[in-house]
Parts: structure tokens; C-alpha cells; sequence
């Protein structure tokens, strides 16, 4: 079966769009954040949207945030769009599925929730395209974020940049751009769930 090769289609893209056209970016974190924007920077006017209610501890949340504000402000590469801490939605959207392996349609729920959420931000806000951090990680479905993506694009009318920004090694650059700027890097997502798994393994 051919893969579709999001990366691809999203170089192609980049070389369309027009000067000054405004991307909301839904970020997980600020390592992850970096690769993507060190990409997107010179094409878009970029705004980070952080919307994570994945994150259990508001502590955790608290601390990922701060990273990802202190990356902007040492690099001017976007602007930030905050939203409060809303650990329910996650929690209402899962329900049934705390069983799910990692990986399964626990986090598949998980994407939509917030790319829906991504793009209803970009509407209400004027922004023209809208995208996610989260294809960096090799842990990531790509297919399943711009399938989900695609979806949120048709529903809210704002276009959707796909994207798979593991390629091009990218998530190494993610790596060394984070030690660059002494970023944290988090060893989970951030679920409680993905987070009970971590520490099984690990005893």
C-alpha cells in the first residue's frame, strides 16, 4: 500500500502561500514546537495555540507552558495564543477508553479533540491555515492527525496545513534545538494514563 507522504505536500504548499497569511499552530510542548516552527516561521505569520487538556497535573501543564512562552520570547518566531487549563474536555472524551493501549483510539480521540479545538480557535480568531506540532514525534500516527486535520478543515472552514514533520529528521532537529535552548523535554504526553503505562514499564 503507498503511504501518502504529508511532508512532501507540505513543501509543495509552502511554496503557494501567499505573503502574509496567518497560521494557528496547536503545540504540544516547546521541543516539539521548535522543529516546526523553524520551518513554518518564514512563511506564515505564526501564532502558537496551546490547548492541552491531555495534561493531568496542572503543575506539569503549568511548567510545559512556561517552556513553550520562553522559547517564543528567546526567538521571536510566533506570537501565543493561551487558553485556560481544561483537563475535563480530555477526560469527558475518553471516557470508556482509559483501557485503550498507547497509541489506540484513546489518543486518536485525543488528537481530534484538540485540532477541532485548533481550527475552532483559528476561525474565531481570522487565521487562515491551521496546523499541529504533533507529527513530529515518532510516536505519533501522522496519518490519523491529517485525516483528523482534513476533517476539522471541512467543519470549521479554515485550511488545514499537512504536514509530517518527523521527516527530514525532523525530530533529532526537535532534540537539538531544545538543548540549544535548554528546553524541557518530557518523557510522556501527559495523560495519566500514558503515565500509569511509563511507570510500569519502568518497575
Amino acid at each position: 500500500m503507498n503511504r501518502i507522504d504529508y511532508n512532501k505536500i507540505m513543501r509543495e504548499t509552502l511554496q503557494q502561500v501567499p505573503a502574509g497569511a496567518r497560521l494557528l499552530l496547536h503545540s504540544c510542548c516547546g521541543p516539539c514546537s521548535s522543529r516546526c516552527l523553524e520551518t513554518l516561521k518564514d512563511v506564515f505569520r505564526v501564532t502558537v495555540y496551546y490547548y492541552n487538556p491531555n495534561i493531568t497535573e496542572e503543575e506539569e501543564y503549568l511548567h510545559r507552558k512556561g517552556e513553550q512562552i520562553r522559547l517564543l520570547k528567546e526567538t521571536g518566531w510566533a506570537d501565543f495564543l493561551d487558553c485556560d487549563y481544561q483537563s475535563g474536555d480530555f477526560f469527558r472524551a475518553v471516557r470508556g477508553l482509559e483501557g485503550e493501549p498507547e497509541g489506540g483510539a484513546r489518543c486518536k480521540i485525543c488528537y481530534q479533540l484538540r485540532l477541532d479545538r485548533t481550527a475552532q480557535a483559528a476561525k474565531e480568531n481570522g487565521y487562515d491555515w491551521f496546523c499541529t506540532t504533533l507529527s513530529v514525534s515518532p510516536h505519533k500516527n501522522a496519518g490519523w492527525i491529517n485525516e483528523l486535520g482534513a476533517r476539522a478543515q471541512q467543519k470549521y472552514g479554515v485550511r488545514w496545513l499537512y504536514s509530517d514533520f518527523k521527516k527530514e529528521n525532523g525530530y533529532l532537529r526537535s532534540v537539538e534545538l531544545a538543548k540549544t535552548y535548554g528546553l524541557y523535554r518530557q518523557n510522556y504526553c501527559g495523560c495519566v494514563f500514558s503515565d500509569w503505562r511509563k511507570n510500569k514499564i519502568e518497575e
